[in-house]
C-alpha cells in the first residue's frame, strides 16, 4: 500500500517546537534557494482565482518531472469580524510518476513561516548588506513571521511598527517580546514616521482595495521595499511612482502584472524575475543608492519547496499519519469490490 501522510497544524506547531522558529526558517530559505536554482524544470502557471466581493479562493499548482504540487488558499480580509482568520491554506505534494498523493498537508502556518522566508531570500539579494532597521507596517497574521525572520536571519536590530488597528500592533509587540527579546520595538503613529529612517520597509496589509500605504515621498535613497500584502488583482499598497523609482523584483512576471503592485504599471514596465538574480543571470543591488523593491505575491514554487521541507521533516521525527485516501486493494481494478467489503467488514457503521 502507498500512503498519504497527513500533516495537521500541530504537526507542524511541534516542528517548529522542536527545531525553533529561526532554524526552521533557515532551512526554509535553503530549500527556497534550492529550488528557485532549479527555475527552468519546472512547469508553471499563474494561479487560478475564484474572486467574490468578499475575497478570494486560489489554486497553485506547479510541478517538475518527479512531484507535483498544489495549494489551495483564500484571502477573505472581512474574516477577523467574525472571528476567523483571513487566510487559510492547505496543499498535497504528489508523486509524478504514479499520480499518488504523498503528503497532505496544512498550509496556514507553513505558508507563513515560507512567505517570511521568501522575503528574506530577497532581502539578501536586494537589500544593503549593513540594514538594520525595518519598518513593518500590517501588523496582522503575517508580521511577527517577518519580523521574526528579518531579525534572526539577517540581523535587523529595530522594528518600526504601524497598523490602522492599535490592538494588532500591540499583539505584536507582545509577541515579539517572547520570540525575539533583543529586537527593538518602535510604535508610530502613521506608515510615514515607520518608514523614516528605516533600511528595510516591509507591507503586509490585508484589505483588498487599491491603497496607496507607501508614497514616493517616503523613499530614501538605498532603501529595499518588501511589498507582501498586494497579492490579487484590485488590491496594492505602494504609489506607482514607488515602483517608478525603484528596481523592480518579482516572482513569477505573467502572475506579478496580474496580482502584484506591478498590476498598476505599463505592460512595458521592466522587472527582473528573482531566480535570475540567484542563477547569476542577473543583477540584484548595484550600488548603496538604489532602492530595491520586491513586488512579492507568493508563488507555488514556494509552496512545492515549503512541502518538502515538512515532509522532510516529518519523517526525520517520525511525525504524521496516514491520510486514510488511498484504498487498500489486492486487485487494483477491483474499486467496487473494496467499497462492497469494507461495508460489511467488522467494525464498519454499515456491519
Amino acid at each position: 500500500m502507498t500512503a498519504t501522510t497527513l500533516l495537521t497544524t500541530t504537526d507542524i506547531a511541534r516542528i517548529v517546537a522542536v527545531h525553533g522558529l529561526p532554524a526552521v526558517l533557515s532551512r526554509m530559505v535553503d530549500y527556497l534557494e534550492a529550488d528557485y536554482r532549479r527555475w527552468q524544470a519546472f512547469e508553471k502557471t499563474p494561479r487560478l482565482a475564484s474572486h467574490s466581493p468578499v475575497g478570494v479562493i486560489e489554486l497553485m499548482p506547479i510541478c517538475d518531472d518527479r512531484e507535483y504540487s498544489f495549494k489551495y488558499v483564500n484571502g477573505h480580509p472581512g474574516n477577523p469580524a467574525k472571528g476567523l482568520s483571513t487566510v487559510v491554506a492547505f496543499g498535497v505534494l504528489a508523486d509524478v510518476a504514479t499520480g499518488y498523493p504523498a503528503v497532505v498537508s496544512e498550509l496556514t502556518l507553513t505558508t507563513a513561516i515560507r512567505t517570511a522566508a521568501t522575503s528574506v531570500m530577497a532581502a539578501r539579494l536586494l537589500a544593503r548588506a549593513e540594514s538594520k532597521v525595518m519598518a513593518l507596517v500590517g501588523n496582522g497574521a503575517q508580521s511577527e513571521f517577518q519580523a521574526n525572520a528579518f531579525h534572526h536571519l539577517l540581523g535587523i536590530e529595530e522594528v518600526r511598527l504601524f497598523d490602522v488597528d492599535p490592538a494588532a500592533t500591540e499583539k505584536l509587540a507582545a509577541n515579539l517580546a517572547l520570540s525575539a527579546p533583543a529586537l527593538r520595538v518602535v510604535r508610530c503613529a502613521g506608515a510615514a514616521e515607520a518608514a523614516a529612517g528605516a533600511d528595510i520597509v516591509t507591507t503586509a496589509t490585508a484589505d483588498k482595495t487599491n491603497a496607496t500605504i507607501i508614497s514616493a515621498d517616503m523613499i530614501a535613497p538605498g532603501m529595499h521595499l518588501n511589498a507582501v500584502g498586494g497579492d490579487c488583482p484590485g488590491k496594492t499598497e505602494l504609489e506607482a511612482a514607488v515602483l517608478e523609482r525603484a528596481s523592480v523584483f518579482v516572482e513569477f512576471e505573467p502572475q506579478s502584472r496580474i496580482e502584484g503592485e506591478l498590476q498598476q504599471m505599463p505592460s512595458g514596465f521592466q522587472v527582473c524575475e528573482l531566480w535570475r538574480v540567484l542563477a547569476g543571470e542577473a543583477a540584484g543591488r548595484r550600488d548603496a543608492a538604489e532602492v530595491t523593491l520586491f513586488d512579492s505575491v507568493g508563488f507555488a514554487l514556494e509552496d512545492y519547496a515549503s512541502l518538502r521541507l515538512m515532509r522532510d521533516y516529518a519523517r526525520e521525527l517520525g511525525m504524521g499519519r496516514d491520510a486514510g485516501l488511498i484504498p487498500d486493494m489486492a486487485d487494483p481494478k477491483n474499486l467496487f469490490g473494496y467499497m462492497t467489503a469494507t461495508a460489511a467488514a467488522p467494525g464498519s457503521k454499515a456491519a
